[in-house]
């Protein structure tokens, strides 16, 4: 069993931030050496440092190639006191032979000031390194500066940060911003069909539709209507991206057999002719001809027209919002209402998940990925490093202030040799909620990376951020926007099952991860599913302890409440219990100070617990997770796949056997839920005709009573609940033996 360590815990941090970078106040400045060339020979250009080496195109049969092509070099990771650019050429004999080079020390570069003035680059004459002599008609344009982040050109620049990174390697290990496609909601209303070819020796067809839309597929139920004119009236819901990709294909169907169906008809629909709904509008459906595709023997495929029809009607549903996750929603369908931005500053002690190619030690070539809504980014790759820096600086627009924000620390498995087919590594991630930061206030921390494994939790190290949340809201539009639904009206007037969402969110998954992965800097599925929170639904038993222990938690609370009230009645503080009897009676005399005494207690306890409010933001805890003290077998279950892919008899009988005993104590307590309902359900329902009849009888002299003496009935009620311990019984209460004794559904289910 693993033991609760303070690791774990948030840390604060006090960065120096800032560092004269305008639109860099949330990161710490980093000096980089950028070097900025385009030459005139036949060539190509190396750019190095002692063991760093960047390497730009060559143009073949080019006299005055232009590469524009920005190298940069962390300050804090020079090798050499000298920067050399070296140009070669590839067309002669077949080899990289070197023209000439250019040298200037590292510490004579002049910073650029300020940050985004221009630099104007200069020819320089190139040298050969063996004779010391000027090469003739050899010449590079070169620019060469001291500059921060916060320069233009940062963002493309390559990298020059390990020996293995060249090439298209500098390519892939720059940051990026992605953002989403469009993704809306696409129903498909399945009404009818007409004149059907049927098989005449049939008597009862099974005739159903099914919908393709790319590798989505849903179908209908059978249809209930056993003729050539069949009657569905189902909806099927779609995610689809824009620009779109794929055709909507429909085909009619006969299910023949088990597994076996044979087509009637299909249809094409082009998604650029159809239209688009931000309400629960009237729609107008049409009639789409069936068509009959076959193949001859020569494998030519044949289109036959049919008099067969089907009846659809069919729009994008543009009054939702797509889900991608359960932490997804972002209502960009209000007005902003203010901004986030996060400095990525760096990670810390991060754990290393591969090894170089002769296996001798780990490495880590760390980035990042945050994601808010329709945009994500991704920071560059530092190759080969334990404690990363990035430095770098994102914003967002905020839509709503109750939404998370997320960011995943990775290791790059294209680097080091990789192979192309390996998955990058997850570290861990952190979750902002925005809701829980103060307006216009710097948050540093250090967040610690936890990640799960089979072998129990572990901290990967720690990445520390800097966050501001601004807002450009009044009070009376945030209070306005506090008392808004989180989602369009049509989530809530039209809303959809739960079956639904969670094939949508599944295949919003799919389209999202193929879409980003298919990009100029791909971003990998496993790196997508990670950020989404793919297979975060999936039976765990540790989760299911640690939703057992919220509710455990909140129910405690509750209990104190009504442990409370009980020692009130029962006189154990004669002092707080004659308090609160003569405020009953102040009660009694004057109604109106119900109310407010209420919202002052209420506002009193708000103020009262100001000085208490949590001073850190909140973070992925441990202990709540129930990853502490979860057993080895437990988390092994967790990982395996689904369906199972574990072979052991006894390992699929210890957990089968697990899981009953677990659903056994859940089934118990939802039976006395039940029972409970049930029986106050049956005080007006007559099952019970004696329990009933009395429970009239004391309804109508209640009414009698509170009608002629009101304030009286109150007191004495008042004093029965709070009569002293002497006058009480050990035994239950009436009002309690008679509700235990009403009927309630046990004894009619099966045993």
């Amino acid at each position: 069993m693993a033991v609760f360590n303070e690791e774990f815990n948030l840390r604060e941090i006090r960065p120096t931030l800032g560092g004269g970078c305008p639109n860099f106040d949330l990161v710490e400045q980093m000096d980089f050496i950028y070097v900025n060339g385009n030459g005139r020979p036949d060539s190509f250009v190396q750019v190095k440092n002692g063991e760093l080496k960047g390497l730009t195109k060559n143009f073949e049969n080019n006299s005055y190639p232009k590469w524009n092509q920005v190298f940069s070099i962390l300050k804090d990771r020079i090798q050499a006191p000298n920067i050399e650019i070296l140009v070669k050429d590839k067309a002669r004999n077949g080899e990289n032979d070197l023209i000439g080079l250019v040298t200037f020390e590292a510490n004579d570069v002049p910073r650029r000031v300020p940050p985004n003035s221009p630099v104007a680059p200069s020819w320089c004459r190139l040298h050969n390194p063996t004779t010391g002599e000027m090469v003739l008609d050899a010449e590079l344009l070169i620019a060469v500066w001291l500059g921060t982040q916060a320069n233009e050109v940062y963002w493309r620049a390559w990298q020059l940060d390990a020996t293995t990174i060249n090439g298209d390697c500098v390519e892939s290990i720059r940051s990026i911003t992605y953002v989403l496609p469009k993704l809306s909601y696409l129903r498909v209303k399945v009404i009818e069909a007409h004149d059907l070819l049927v098989q005449t020796n049939r008597q009862q067809p099974q005739l159903f539709v099914r919908v393709a839309l790319g590798k989505m597929i849903l179908r209908t139920n059978t249809s209930q209507t056993q003729n050539g004119n069949p009657w569905w009236d189902e909806d099927l819901m779609f995610v689809v991206a824009e620009p779109f990709e794929n055709e909507l294909v429909l085909f009619v169907e006969d299910e023949v057999g088990a597994d076996n169906s044979k087509v009637l008809g299909q249809c094409s629909i082009s998604l650029e002719d159809v239209g688009k709904r931000k309400d629960w509008e009237t729609q107008f459906s049409e009639w789409y001809d069936l068509e009959k595709h076959t193949s001859s023997e020569n494998g030519q495929k044949k289109v036959e027209k049919l008099d067969s029809r089907v009846h659809l009607r069919i729009r994008f549903d543009g009054g939702y919002h797509v889900l991608m996750s359960r932490s997804s929603i972002l209502s960009k369908w209000k007005d902003g209402y203010g901004s986030v931005e996060i400095g990525i500053l760096n990670a810390q002690h991060l754990a290393a998940v591969k090894s170089t190619k002769d296996g001798r030690r780990g490495v880590m070539d760390a980035y990042c990925v945050a994601k808010y809504g329709q945009q994500w980014i991704r920071t560059r790759t530092i190759p080969n490093s334990y404690n990363p820096k990035w430095n770098e600086q994102y914003r967002w627009t905020v839509y709503d202030p109750c939404t998370v924000i997320t960011i995943g620390v990775f290791d790059n498995s294209q680097l080091q040799g990789g192979n192309a087919n390996a998955k990058d590594s997850k570290t861990g991630k952190v979750r902002i909620l925005l809701s829980t930061f103060e307006t216009n206030r710097v948050y540093s921390y250090a967040y610690p990376l936890i990640a799960l494994s089979p072998s129990g939790v572990t901290k990967m190290g720690e990445i520390q951020l800097a966050v501001r949340f601004s807002c450009n809201k009044s009070f009376l539009d945030m209070l306005s926007m506090y008392t808004q639904p989180l989602l369009p009206n049509l989530h809530y007037t039209q809303p959809l099952s739960k079956h639904q969402i969670e094939i949508l969110m599944h295949h919003t998954t799919q389209i999202i991860s193929t879409r980003l992965s298919h990009l100029e800097l791909p971003l990998r599925k496993e790196v997508v599913e990670y950020m989404l929170d793919v297979g975060s639904n999936m039976y765990s038993v540790r989760r299911s302890k640690a939703n057992y222990s919220r509710i455990a938690l909140i129910l405690s609370a509750l209990d104190k409440i009504i442990q409370g009230l009980d020692q009130i009645c029962k006189w154990k503080s004669p002092y707080i219990s004659t308090l609160v009897f003569s405020l009953f009676l102040a009660f009694l005399c004057f109604p109106w100070m119900i109310h407010f005494s209420l919202y002052f207690v209420l506002f009193t306890i708000g103020a009262w617990t100001y000085h208490l409010r949590p001073r850190h933001p909140p973070h992925i805890d441990v202990r709540l997770s129930q990853a502490d003290i979860a057993q080895t077998d437990e988390i092994d279950e967790e990982f395996d796949t689904f369906p199972t892919s574990v072979k052991q008899f006894d390992v699929v009988k210890m957990r089968y056997d697990r899981l009953r005993a677990i659903a056994s104590r859940v089934q118990t307590l939802f039976g006395d839920l039940a029972a409970h309902g049930e029986r106050f359900y049956n005080l007006l329902t007559w099952r019970d005709p004696r329990a009933m009849a009395l429970f009239m009888v004391f309804c109508s002299v209640a009414l009698l009573v509170l009608h002629v003496f009101p304030k009286t009935m109150i007191f004495i009620t008042a004093c029965y609940f709070m009569r002293p311990p002497r006058f009480r019984d050990q035994l239950p209460s009436y009002p309690m033996n008679f509700l235990r004794r009403l009927p309630e559904k046990t004894d009619d289910l099966l045993p």
